[in-house]
């Protein structure tokens, strides 16, 4: 038994139950725990569902969590193998409108960091009419702009060019050991450079990436995004619907990736928006999880009393 496997053992004796579901021409799996409002958790990208196993567990007394692997992550497989460009954020929104329909579940809060917070914006543009709330952690949106790609910042998103390539997955999958270091980098420097975070995941995580073209399916995301990331740093994209479903942001102080003081364009795209800014890099969730919970839990209270 590896690590992941062990995890997942570990898991089920938790309570956390797995299943899947066909959403989209693709099987979504999905981990679930809890009772009461429906609250769906969106993974970023090098992570997958287990990344919120410690939220999951803090707030499954009070509300019925439901967290997928996104298509081409984890054990969600990829519609087709090698490179794929028909994986961006709509496409994933219309995954996770399947999933939550085939849940038999209408209205739901809506959590997401990293891609997981471009797929809860595209479900926000196309679906809000199911959405009780949206709660993101450090979050790309147009508003980052050419400031996302200026010199300084190269530093920190050369990874999105790289994993374009068609021979990239290949290339960080020739070995556990070459996935393991690649992946770590990630890790644990957009923690803060603290590699206490994900110590005790690294193993796991390496083990989820040597399977399932794990590697090339998060990859996926970054070959199909490509055309609108850079019509977003010539500051040509289109001006997007204004979301006006209610919406909270948790920062991290110390994210390297996403700077927090590039939230200062929100109201642009959000009418209805809150913020904090916690001592995290752009892991909030796995760097605060108490904190996390507690925040996500009082976000949504109402939200849930509503909907009863």
């Amino acid at each position: 038994m590896n690590a992941l496997e062990k995890a997942m053992a570990e898991c089920a004796d938790d309570g956390i139950s797995f299943n899947r579901v066909e959403t989209n021409g693709i099987r979504m799996f999905y981990a679930r725990k809890g009772k009461g409002f429906p609250l769906v958790l969106l993974h970023g990208w090098p992570e997958f569902w287990m990344v919120f196993r410690p939220i999951i567990n803090l707030l499954a007394d009070d509300f019925d969590v439901i967290v997928p692997d996104l298509r081409g992550c984890g054990d969600t497989g990829k519609a087709q193998p090698g490179p794929d460009d028909n994986a961006g954020a709509d496409v994933h929104a219309r995954d996770i409108k399947g999933l939550v329909e085939s849940l038999g579940i209408s209205k739901f809060g809506l959590v997401g960091g990293d891609l997981g917070a471009y797929v809860a914006q595209a479900f926000g543009h196309n679906f809000p009419e199911m959405l009780s709330g949206l709660f993101f952690f450090c979050t790309p949106y147009p508003g980052l702009g050419k400031r996302y790609a200026q010199p300084d910042h190269l530093t920190e998103v050369w990874y999105q060019y790289f994993q374009q390539m068609p021979w990239a997955a290949d290339l960080v999958g020739q070995s556990r050991e070459a996935c393991k270091i690649y992946m770590s980098h990630f890790l644990n420097h957009w923690s803060g450079d603290n590699p206490a975070v994900f110590k005790d995941l690294i193993e796991i995580y390496t083990d989820n990436f040597m399977k399932n073209d794990n590697i090339q399916g998060g990859f996926d995301w970054y070959v199909s995004s490509a055309k609108n990331r850079r019509l977003w740093v010539e500051e040509k994209l289109p001006m997007p619907p204004v979301i006006d479903v209610p919406t909270h942001f948790m920062w991290g102080r110390r994210d390297p990736l996403i700077r927090p003081d590039w939230s200062d364009r929100l109201g642009e795209y959000f009418s209805n928006y809150t913020i904090e800014f916690a001592e995290a890099g752009h892991f909030v969730h796995a760097e605060v999880p108490t904190q996390a919970a507690a925040n996500i839990r009082t976000f949504f209270a109402d939200k849930a009393d509503a909907a009863a």
